[in-house]
């Protein structure tokens, strides 16, 4: 999916994705694509709170609304918390074009476990 990273904290996570090699069959970026990175950083999101407890987290809900589409260029995906638990973690998870035009809105919420031996 060609993503890369480019902040990490409690805080927030930020990472971006080209749309090329992510469109669907009309040449749209494809809202699987979105669904899949927004879930794969929120959730890291989480990863890193669960880690400050010793612990992991695993996805139990996302859901998302697509606003418009993009066709070029790449999208930023930015993971903000909204809940930061000792149990459970909700993320908002922001993806916008490259003028800063919101694609798409997630919200993630995460289940923190101790990891399994």
């Amino acid at each position: 999916m060609g993503v890369k990273i480019l902040e990490e904290s409690v805080e927030r996570v930020v990472a971006t994705m080209p749309v090329e090699g992510n469109r669907q069959s009309f040449g749209l970026l494809h809202g699987g694509a979105s669904l899949a990175v927004g879930e794969a950083v929120g959730s890291w999101a989480a990863v890193i709170h669960a880690s400050t407890l010793g612990k992991t987290a695993v996805g139990v809900d996302v859901s998302a609304t697509h606003h418009r589409s993009a066709r070029e260029g790449k999208i930023t995906i930015t993971a903000t918390p909204i809940y930061l638990g000792g149990t459970l973690t909700t993320h908002e998870v922001l993806i916008t074009n490259d003028a800063g035009q919101r694609l798409c809105t997630l919200r993630i919420t995460n289940l923190l476990m101790k990891p399994k031996k």
